[in-house]
């Protein structure tokens, strides 16, 4: 795999096409927090654009902390940082609730940011949780959970009423083909920026066909300023703190799984000073979001697929693409721009970044002892129940909805059922493991 170490002149050029790569591929997903919850809260047009570009802003500034680090915080890995899914629910009830609002909703973030920082060594020590058995099986469970967006991207984007209209399909179907083309007959350079190459032939492609909307370039700003509490000072509520401090930890449990993804894929095993100074960038993130009026962030997994892809492991590249967002942030017309891109050009995209997250969970589990039949079961119970969710997404639909950012989310589930399973079959002891990282068995215990 290609190592890019500090950056100097000859590489500027590289680095930001590769930059541009990660942006492209987690754009959609950065945007798509703002616009639900915009939709969701009835905020006028021009509150939900500020909404995004504050949060590309946001982005920016928390990706470049968690790329390279500022002391003891940021994993100082490739990774590029967004806002977590897992907040939604919970941000669309505090916004709805008339005693709390908007306002109340950057209070909570800022509040389960802080919450974050001091938990951050505690939940680090969760590390003796995660033998290989139940790391490689999050990892799966990673990869596998994204399918379904990288499906929806490539018939068409959620909401559309040609939702799986053969065009769009055909298109998905040639941005995939193109970066397979490029993987297999190019080397170096080319190799490792497949993936934009491939996203700018679909785009084309898209262009050509009539398919790329630029409505509402002309009537944006060139330059917007993001200024801290513009929708004014945050208010703090005692339920929806609670609710935000649950969401950061669960952001935690998610933010293992990706960060031995990556661990795995970049060839530096996690240990747990590592994992807390990850941790305490997506407590950082999420308090910073909230006084530049954004929301909880966590590390994107599209891009830790697209890391596998390219084979280039250096931060640096991460943040430049988040000094990339925070210029997207403050001209909104660029932001405008790359926000054209069809979503069913991703979705090309996304059937191989995801899916090379799923192999680099399958590497990880070779190395479990399967002849232990425990793991087998745990692999296989784990993956059953944390795509569930996925494959029937009413499953839960009848319990309580305060179970939602558990039930709903099939990483988090997939790691719950995992550890407990572990403990089940094979037991934890407080020694590290020596033999077991090799076994896939319980840490301190082995099998009959």
């Amino acid at each position: 795999m290609k190592t890019i170490s500090a950056p100097n002149k000859a590489q500027y050029l590289r680095m930001l096409l590769l930059a541009c790569q990660h942006v492209m591929v987690m754009y959609a997903g950065a945007v798509a927090i703002p616009l639900v919850l915009g939709a969701a809260l009835g905020l006028s047009k021009t509150d939900i654009a500020f909404l995004i570009n504050a949060d590309l802003f946001a982005c920016g500034i928390v990706t470049i902390i968690q790329a390279i680090g500022i002391g003891p915080v940021g994993i100082r890995m490739p990774v590029m940082m967004g806002v977590t899914f897992t907040a939604i629910g919970p941000m669309i009830a505090i916004g709805s609730d008339p005693s709390a609002g908007l306002s109340a909703i950057f209070g909570a973030t800022i509040a389960a940011g802080l919450f974050g920082l001091a938990m951050a060594p505690l939940v680090g020590k969760l590390l003796r949780f995660f033998p290989p058995v139940v790391t490689g099986t999050e990892i799966v469970a990673v990869g596998l959970s994204l399918m379904s967006v990288a499906a929806a991207w490539s018939a068409g984007g959620f909401g559309n009423a040609e939702f799986g209209r053969p065009l769009y399909l055909a298109i998905a179907c040639a941005v995939l083909l193109c970066i397979l083309l490029i993987v297999r007959f190019t080397k170096g350079f080319l190799n490792n920026i497949s993936v934009l190459l491939g996203l700018i032939f679909g785009f084309a492609l898209s262009a050509g066909a009539g398919l790329v909307s630029l409505d509402g370039i002309e009537d944006a700003p060139v330059f917007g300023v993001i200024l801290p509490f513009h929708f004014g000072m945050p208010t703090f509520h005692l339920w929806p703190m609670a609710a935000m401090c649950i969401v950061m930890l669960v952001t935690f449990i998610e933010s293992t799984g990706m960060f031995m993804a990556l661990g795995e894929i970049v060839d530096k095993p996690m240990d747990e000073r590592t994992l807390v100074r990850g941790f305490r960038a997506d407590a950082l993130g999420t308090a910073v979001g909230g006084i530049f009026n954004t929301f909880p962030y966590t590390s994107y997994a599209q891009n830790i697929g697209l890391v596998s892809i390219t084979g280039v492991r250096s931060p640096w590249v991460c943040a430049l693409a988040g000094a990339i967002l925070i210029v997207l942030g403050l001209f909104p017309k660029v932001a405008y721009f790359v926000a054209s891109i069809p979503p069913y050009v991703l979705g090309g995209a996304g059937i191989v970044m995801f899916g090379m997250v799923t192999a680099s969970g399958m590497k990880v589990l070779g190395r479990v002892d399967f002849k232990n039949v425990g793991n087998l079961y745990i692999v296989a119970i784990s993956l059953a129940v944390g795509m569930l969710p996925v494959v029937s997404p009413h499953f839960f639909s009848k319990l309580p909805s305060s179970l939602g950012p558990i039930l709903e989310s099939p990483i988090l589930l997939t790691a719950i059922v995992a550890i407990t399973l572990n403990i089940f079959f094979n037991g934890i002891g407080l020694r590290k493991p020596q033999n077991d990282a090799a076994t896939g068995e319980g840490i301190g215990q082995h099998s009959n």
